[in-house]
């Protein structure tokens, strides 16, 4: 097998994406904060998380306006299928700035980014990023419909992250009839996080989430090691006992498409292999990958061993969806950014955020393992 074929742990293979979603600027919504009559979805759509619900596959879609700065207050809005592939959007969004104690994280930028998963007791969970136009915070919201939710604030809230930047959480799911469910593994929940550098998580209710610490290994405690193989690929880490901080769990990899960011794409997926987390690599300006656009974005896999789910044990070499040149031009260009994944009617489907300003899907056939 050579170094760019898919490994036969990863999930897929998959279709090249098709677009699905794009701006509607005929949808309105009276925003309780700044008291007008917004056009919510009218500058772009895009980075869908999805779920399974009611034989439909559900998407809640980053949406932004053209009203505010900051390219515009990001809302959350729902979108329905009976195929998959031919979407409904409802009218408002149904996650948004409000009223309420978290007006202060989320405004003016708002609620971006969202990825969900569905709990073993049937409630949906959703992390997003809540930006308040300076820093953004990874929040826990829950729903019994997917239109009414509950806001629990910071995943964070307990720790002495609560204020910093923290965004991207991909809960790790199991395979439960024809659904994926938040899977529990030495009786806690999981969560991949970050960006730059991917780190942990555990919950035991899937709102309250403490992060994994470690030693820890600011970028002046990384060197460069061109043979490294390893979990933090070429990042070798200069121990420091004693030292309380984060543990990263996989980094950047010099001269791949990957070389200049790591980030978690959709929930997580317990198989018989282990751990595939699907994730979102970005091409560095010097020494990345040759032939891709420096910053573009494009979709990883790699395997955690399903016992420790701190543990990377495989990483592909290569990105398993490249980018669209019809795709390629947006709000910011060069992005196929994996972040919804659902199986349904014997097919993974994977929805993408295609150049930060629509939505896409790619197909694989469910197989067997």
């Amino acid at each position: 097998m050579s170094s760019n074929s898919p490994p036969q742990w990863s999930i897929g293979p998959f279709s090249r994406p098709t677009r699905l979603l794009e701006h509607r600027p005929d949808v309105r919504f009276d925003c309780p904060v700044s008291g007008k009559q917004v056009e919510w979805a009218a500058k772009d759509l895009f980075n869908p998380g999805a779920v399974v619900h009611e034989d439909r596959v559900c998407l809640l879609a980053r949406a932004e306006d053209k009203a505010t700065r900051y390219s515009g207050t990001s809302r959350i809005g729902l979108a329905t299928s009976r195929d998959g592939l031919t979407f409904e959007l409802e009218p408002e969004p149904v996650l948004f700035p409000a009223d309420d104690r978290w007006q202060a994280w989320e405004w003016p930028g708002g609620l971006e980014d969202p990825r969900i998963v569905q709990a073993p007791d049937g409630r949906f969970i959703c992390t997003y990023t809540a930006f308040d136009g300076k820093v953004g915070s990874l929040f826990v919201a829950s729903s019994t419909d997917l239109r009414t939710w509950t806001k629990h604030g910071p995943a964070f809230a307990d720790t002495n992250y609560v204020r910093l930047p923290t965004k991207s959480g991909a809960i790790i799911t199991r395979v439960q009839g024809a659904r994926l469910v938040a899977a529990q593994i030495n009786g806690r929940y999981w969560m991949y996080w970050g960006e730059g550098m991917i780190f942990g998580a555990v919950s035991d209710d899937l709102i309250q989430w403490r992060p994994i610490e470690g030693d820890g290994y600011p970028d002046k405690y990384l060197t460069w090691d061109p043979e490294g193989v390893g979990h933090l690929g070429h990042w070798r880490r200069n121990r420091l006992p004693g030292r309380p901080g984060l543990r990263p769990l996989a980094a950047p990899r010099r001269r791949r498409f990957d070389s200049w960011l790591t980030e978690p794409g959709p929930p997580a997926v317990l198989t018989d292999d282990g751990v595939v987390l699907i994730y979102n690599g970005a091409n560095a300006p010097d020494d990345g990958a040759e032939g891709i656009p420096p910053f573009a974005y494009q979709p990883g896999q790699m395997l955690f061993d399903s016992e420790d789910p701190t543990a990377v044990i495989a990483r592909a070499q290569a990105p398993f969806l490249t980018i669209d040149p019809v795709e390629a031009d947006g709000q910011v260009g060069n992005v196929c950014f994996a972040q919804g994944l659902v199986l349904f009617k014997g097919q993974w489907l994977l929805y993408l955020g295609l150049a930060d300003s629509r939505v896409g899907v790619a197909k694989a056939e469910a197989l067997p393992r």
